[in-house]
């Protein structure tokens, strides 16, 4: 098992006290004068902010992993000096030097370029290379299905990399190799690779794991670009030592894990990471798993079903959008699986939690981008500490009291961004003293029912404003506008300001009929477990 503590010499390069400015518009309460608003300048302050987060969180993130191996032109090519490889059932051909064909299985044993199209119903095309240097397998309008095994497997070669040719469609389909097989290098998923593996290039490649995984490598699997989709039994994408998404456009359907991260061997391999592209993920387990660190830096990712969102031994959210809808945990920065005893939740039931109350030196750090997490379980989750130090975090957490929209072992510490997350009362956990940025807790003195909007209130100027999508009893609200010690009116009623967050959550607001419900005070926790490791609960 990875060590849980592989970020604790970084945490200093993310910069927790970088903050970002929260001061939206301000609108009135029941008539009240209306402020000024100072959206512009949040936005322009936000955007320099986040993107010196990126880079510190990344930093800190893979500063310990083994590199990628991909490079940026490992997609371009020679159409002219390639082998064209035409795929047929009747009897597939190759122009050049480096193909072999035996019945429907086409072996291509030398490193170069081969453009493969045609048809395989019933085939295979294996890589066969003991040479140094990349084999390329350019899909130009290719179909290859297999009913015993991998469709494309990779069974030995320096490097791979597969590129979709623009304009073309292309599809595979494949199966495990045996279900009854012990040997753990048999081919497991539709496109399987033994060695590093690349794909990119602007064509389109559906892919179809009919027995296991969709696409897996032994080694490391990077995604350069293309517009992939991918139905898979189990696993839609699975890179052994690392899986790097750095664009496309991937849509995954997974009866597993969505996308995966599994070599747990050591501290520098096993970590998942997106720094650009499309991610569209509904699994039946995680939607995204690292066996080492997780990290979403850019692009957009969507998980729209899962049980646990994103977990990984540590998690960066560092830049980007990340919207996650999960029925247990939305967000798990964990490095052990749930035993025997362990803390299953509280009163109240709901999905089990796991791992105890022991703090185990994980780390969930949030540097930057946009992330809002709806989950049945506990929201934000960490066996360790959570440390949020920019971007906009959205939480719509559980109902029941058995979990909370934020959940610690080691403390909260919100120094930067702005933060709303709400759920049930009876685990509702606060930032720590040792947070630098302003926040309120507000325990609610009955449930606000779905579609109803709070809203939290300076001298009549809303501060920002929230719509349940669920029950909720406890809100955390942090942010630059709110000062500790200050006291503010809680409101139910108005409407969220225009730039909402996933329609649910605002800077500032319309109080226009709002009713004021009780007061807190910034930096005093209301409710919850009580005492907490590090800070209120």
């Amino acid at each position: 098992m990875k060590k849980p503590t592989r970020l604790g010499h970084g945490i200093a390069a993310l910069g927790l006290a970088l903050s970002v400015a929260a001061c939206g518009s301000g609108n009135a309460i029941a008539g009240l004068t209306t402020t000024g608003s100072s959206a512009s300048s949040t936005s322009t302050t936000r955007s320099t902010t986040e993107a010196a987060a990126r880079t510190g969180a990344a930093a800190a993130l893979l500063g310990d992993n083994v590199e990628s191996h991909a490079q940026a032109d490992d997609v371009d090519y020679d159409a002219a000096s390639a082998v064209t490889v035409t795929l047929s059932d009747a009897g597939s051909t190759a122009t050049g030097a480096g193909v072999t064909v035996s019945g429907s299985t086409v072996t291509i044993t030398q490193k170069g370029t081969y453009v493969l199209s045609g048809t395989l119903t019933n085939g295979q095309v294996v890589v066969d290379s003991s040479a140094q240097g990349k084999v390329r397998l350019v899909l130009a309008g290719a179909s290859i299905s297999s009913t015993s095994s991998a469709a494309i497997y990779v069974k030995a070669a320096d490097e791979a990399v597969i590129v979709l040719a623009d304009g073309t469609t292309n599809t595979v389909s494949g199966a495990a190799a045996s279900t009854t097989t012990t040997d753990p290098d048999a081919p497991n998923a539709a496109i399987f690779s033994m060695a590093d593996l690349t794909i990119g290039g602007t064509g389109s490649l559906t892919v179809t794991g009919t027995g296991n995984d969709g696409i897996a490598g032994k080694d490391g699997l990077v995604i350069l670009g293309g517009t992939i989709d991918i139905t898979a039994k189990d696993d839609g994408i699975r890179g052994k030592d690392y899986l790097i998404v750095q664009g496309g456009t991937l849509r995954v359907t997974a009866g597993g894990e969505g996308l995966k991260s599994d070599n747990e061997t050591d501290d520098t391999v096993g970590y998942l990471r997106i720094t650009d592209g499309t991610v569209t993920v509904a699994a039946g387990d995680d939607g995204m798993h690292a066996e080492g660190d997780l990290s979403i830096e850019g692009g957009t990712v969507r998980v729209t079903r899962s049980a646990e969102g994103l977990e990984g031994a540590n998690i960066v959210l560092a830049g980007g959008s990340t919207t996650v809808t999960a029925s247990d945990d939305g967000v798990n920065a964990s490095a052990g699986s749930t035993t025997a005893g362990a803390s299953q939740g509280g009163p109240g039931g709901g999905p089990g939690g796991g791992g105890g109350m022991a703090n185990t030196g994980e780390q969930l750090i949030i540097s930057g981008g946009t992330t809002v997490v709806t989950a049945d379980g506990d929201g934000l989750d960490s066996n360790g500490t959570i440390a949020i130090s920019g971007g906009t975090t959205v939480v719509n957490g559980p109902t029941t009291n058995g979990n909370g929209a934020l959940d610690s072992n080691g403390g909260i510490t919100v120094t930067g961004g702005t933060v709303l997350a709400a759920g049930s009362a009876g685990m509702a956990e606060a930032p720590g003293s040792a947070s630098t940025q302003g926040w309120v807790q507000v325990g609610l003195p009955g449930a606000l029912q779905p579609g109803t909007t709070v809203q939290l209130v300076d001298n009549g100027r809303v501060v920002a404003s929230y719509t349940a999508t669920r029950s909720v009893q406890n809100i955390v609200l942090a942010g630059a506008d709110i000062a500790q010690g200050q006291s503010y009116d809680v409101y139910v009623g108005g409407r969220l300001a225009a730039d909402a967050v996933a329609d649910t959550f605002s800077l500032g607001g319309d109080g226009s009929g709002a009713t004021k419900t009780t007061t807190v005070t910034a930096g005093q926790a209301t409710g919850g477990m009580g005492g907490g490791f590090g800070g209120p609960r």
